[in-house]
């Protein structure tokens, strides 16, 4: 809600700024119109349609074109102070205006799309150049490690093995939401609904974890209810992100909590960590792609793991958002029960 109030708002500014500038051009006209070629008149008011229409916004090109075209019509094409028009060369100016800012917007929309698919790229770049390397160093370090040092203790070579394992799925979980990211963008993942039991998801989700992780640091409350219709395999990957972005964030050594609870006509799965990088304005942006809070650069991550949890939310029909509560962060998906099972 607050991202389409800013977009809308957005709209507003630049619409009104055009209007400003088509009265500011109509008054000039109007004082210099002895002065001025009805042609130089006509180009004059295309400035305020050029102005919103490199905006890419269709329908507010259309709106400041059609009132360029009253004003212009209004007050300049004889006769005055009227709508009628005697001269058909007039009404193909007209249409001119038209054609201008509906060029205008198209391109506007292109440039748009290649500055976003151009950031994405880069994202993406030092997604695989940053947080790929970090986990692979470590497996590369600790590989090393066991083949060259003879001399370490059963107990020292099972902890260096479990970072290697550690490493290696969070290398899994990056990958996963790299492909998983692309498929979603494109409308490339089959969806496969069917009775889902949260318990087992909830269980294939913690295999990814450390078993500190799994075992100390996390506490799970999920409420004895029928099964849930939907992709099991999209809502493990849910449970598996949620998680993930909570332990990133979360204090250390302090516990993440996860609780799935039946509303009756919705399911909530709320995932909660203590965190000390908090901005309570900057949380309307966490489920965008490759978006990172910005006073948390020393936090491993790529951006995109939230914004896959926003598009499984949404393929259920569901709404996910996230919170400041009590020195942590709240992240509660709340997904419609479409239809129960019968079990009797």
């Amino acid at each position: 809600m607050i991202k389409n109030f800013s977009f809308t708002h957005g709209i507003y500014a630049y619409i009104l700024k055009a209007l400003g500038i088509l009265l500011i051009i109509t008054l000039i006209s109007h004082v210099f119109r002895d002065h001025l070629d009805i042609i130089n008149i006509g180009l004059i008011h295309i400035i305020p349609v050029v102005i919103v229409a490199i905006h890419g916004n269709t329908k507010a090109t259309i709106f400041i074109t059609i009132l360029s075209v009253i004003f212009f019509n209004f007050l300049y094409i004889p006769p005055l102070y009227s709508f009628k028009v005697h001269n058909e060369l007039y009404v193909w100016s007209f249409v001119i205006f038209g054609i201008v800012g509906w060029i205008i917007t198209i391109q506007a929309k292109n440039l748009y799309t290649q500055t976003k698919q151009n950031e994405m790229r880069e994202s993406l770049l030092n997604i695989i150049s940053h947080d790929l390397r970090t986990p692979l160093s470590t497996i590369i370090g600790t590989t090393n490690l066991l083949l060259y040092n003879s001399n370490l203790d059963e107990k020292s070579t099972k902890n260096l093995l479990e970072d290697v394992n550690y490493a290696s799925m969070r290398m899994k979980r990056l990958i996963t939401n790299i492909l998983d990211s692309t498929r979603l963008s494109n409308g490339g993942i089959n969806l496969k609904f069917d009775w889902c039991d949260f318990e087992d998801i909830v269980g294939v989700a913690l295999e990814e974890f450390s078993d500190k992780q799994k075992d100390e640091l996390l506490d799970i409350k999920i409420e004895d209810f029928r099964l849930f219709w939907g992709d099991n395999v999209l809502l493990k990957q849910l449970i598996i992100n949620l998680l993930d972005n909570a332990f990133k964030y979360s204090i250390n050594n302090t516990k993440v909590t996860l609780d799935i609870l039946d509303l009756n006509d919705t399911l909530r799965i709320a995932v909660f960590n203590q965190s000390s990088h908090i901005d309570e304005t900057k949380l309307k942006n966490i489920f965008d792609k490759f978006y990172r809070l910005e006073d948390s650069n020393d936090i491993s991550g790529s951006g995109i793991g939230l914004s896959i949890c926003k598009s499984i939310v949404g393929i259920h029909g569901g709404e996910i958002k996230a919170s400041a509560v009590n020195k942590g962060i709240l992240i509660e998906a709340i997904l419609p029960i479409i239809k129960k099972a019968n079990l009797i």
